[in-house]
């Protein structure tokens, strides 16, 4: 049993022994059917902390000849399968995380990655191999001693592509690559290839080293979406086991679809549970200075998506421009598929549209733009609090004041003089109530739709639903008149015990630009 040749079990044992496990073990079904075939060069390509390496320890227990994980995986899914036996433990495995390698030695990283697997092949085979030759060959050498293919793993494959400034050293490492994967020797010695990075495999000019595997990325995951993150129904279950809200667990980490699928965070779900909190984990793991990088691009209509998907709309974005590296960016198309290969925003495949996908992102975002350039945003974004304190505290003037500034902030990307607009900046006002609160825009109610309604999920602990009309030059006044009379509180009936009444006037005149607003606080029975 060595580190990166056969490895042992130990990572997946631990993963199996947490507090918190799912099976996705159906992984290694898909992976039987590919093995030794000519599909058998796989690629996934998703955001960090999606489970690519737990994926990687299972795959190495179930192949690795360097352990018995026939009792690990005797419970499982993957048990019940015909090919289960056929393949279990059965191969020679190499398994490398490029990024800790390129951590320590970027100037010279594929000779040390070869300096690591021979270190420990020469502890098996001792001086039956040439290590002087191409890896290539000396896994071939290996192959006709012990007649066992391998199953080749390499973690944070892209790593170098992301990172390596340096078209030599680029162009040396897919060599090595191709040597791995396409060479003459490859096609004999390679049973199963698994490379997993953050950006789909980029496509170089004269590169060949990767164009025989098969993709799965955040745009499309195919036969393994439901192996990637938590599925809607695995995130139900959890509800139920650790007493926690279904509806608040969906707002503050679901919302990335990928093939039809709704899935959800992993990393930040199982904090979650473990400790019943409702919290932004993905930023204690995860890099946001990329958010900024991206948002503050100077691209035409950049900004304007950027906010229009703050406050809850999605932006249609063409996919296929992008160059799968974060260094060519070369359009507000990129830029939006960058965050989306990223994590940072979603993608609608059906509809070609990207959003950003829960609460706990967004609240990414929000702290990205406050260590940014868009400081009259960051500016708005900060009032949030205040401003729903302000209605809670039904202090009609100090949260017209608020949205006043809130409304200035977003002109110049808005229609000003419109009810729409006024709900855009509105929804962006409110920013952190979507903590506590499912926010709906042009919600059905009573006679007809209430412009936003605020309905309390059960972390709201106590605070009121909240149904806010808009007016433009009329008054506060008509716009409580036209909620009770159309009684669009009556469609938040059973939410809470007491309705917040939120009538908001925006009245634009040659010499004045002002905001009112009045709240009336009902009992739902009313």
């Amino acid at each position: 049993m060595g580190i990166y040749f056969n490895p042992g079990n130990g990572s997946f044992t631990k993963d199996k022994n947490s507090q918190l496990y799912i099976d996705k073990t159906g992984l290694i079904e898909y992976l039987n059917r590919v093995i030794c075939t000519n599909a058998n060069c796989i690629s996934v390509s998703h955001a960090r902390r999606f489970g690519k390496s737990h994926a990687a320890g299972m795959i190495d227990a179930y192949y690795s000849r360097g352990c018995d994980s026939s009792e690990l995986f005797a419970d499982s899914e993957i048990a019940a399968k015909d090919s289960y036996s056929a393949h279990l433990n059965k191969y020679n495995v190499i398994h490398i995380d490029v990024s800790s390698f390129w951590d320590a030695y970027k100037d010279n990283v594929i000779e040390k990655i070869q300096e690591y697997i021979y270190d420990e092949l020469k502890q098996v085979y001792g001086d039956q191999i040439d290590y002087t030759k191409m890896i290539s060959a000396v896994l071939m050498s290996v192959y006709n001693i012990s007649d066992i293919p391998f199953v080749i793993i390499i973690d944070e494959w892209d790593c170098v592509i992301r990172n390596g400034g340096n078209k030599t050293l680029v162009h040396s490492y897919l060599q090595f690559l191709h040597l791995l994967f396409k060479s003459e020797e490859s096609k004999t010695f390679l049973a199963l290839a698994y490379i997993t990075g953050i950006l789909p495999i980029k496509k170089i000019k004269d590169e060949s080293a990767l164009n025989n595997f098969r993709e799965f990325t955040m745009l499309k995951s195919k036969q393994l979406t439901r192996y990637f993150g938590f599925t809607e129904d695995e995130v139900k279950k959890l509800c139920i086991t650790y007493d926690m809200d279904f509806e608040s667990i969906k707002a503050w980490y679901n919302g990335y679809l990928i093939d039809g699928l709704h899935m959800y965070n992993p990393n930040s779900v199982v904090q979650a549970m473990l400790d019943h909190d409702y919290d932004f984990y993905w930023k204690n793991t995860s890099s946001f200075e990329s958010i900024n990088t991206f948002i503050t691009m100077n691209y035409a209509g950049l900004k304007d998506d950027v906010l229009a998907m703050l406050s809850g709309d999605k932006i249609r974005v063409n996919v296929n421009t992008f160059q799968n590296d974060l260094t060519t960016v070369a359009s507000k198309d990129d830029a939006l598929t960058a965050l989306i290969h990223l994590g940072y925003l979603a993608y609608d495949a059906n509809r070609k549209m990207a959003y950003i996908p829960n609460y706990e992102v967004a609240a990414a975002y929000d702290l990205a733009l406050q260590t940014g350039s868009w400081s009259e945003v960051a500016n708005s974004i900060s009032k949030c609090d205040e401003l729903l304190d302000a209605t809670l505290n039904e202090d009609a003037d100090k949260v017209a004041e608020l949205v006043e500034i809130a409304h200035e902030t977003y002109t110049s990307v808005l229609k000003y003089n419109d009810e729409n607009s006024l709900s855009c900046a509105l929804t962006m006002a409110y920013f952190t109530a979507n903590a506590y609160y499912n926010i709906v825009r042009e919600f059905p109610a009573g006679k007809g739709f209430a412009d936003l309604v605020f309905i309390p999920r059960a972390n709201a602990c106590g605070r009121p639903a909240i149904v806010i009309e808009l007016k433009y030059n009329a008054s506060a006044d008509s716009a409580i008149s036209q909620i009770k009379n159309r009684r669009y509180h009556g469609a938040l009936s059973g939410y809470s015990n007491q309705i917040l009444l939120v009538g908001i006037n925006y009245s634009n005149t040659s010499d004045n630009k002002k905001h009112t607003c009045i709240i009336e606080s009902i009992n739902n029975l009313d």
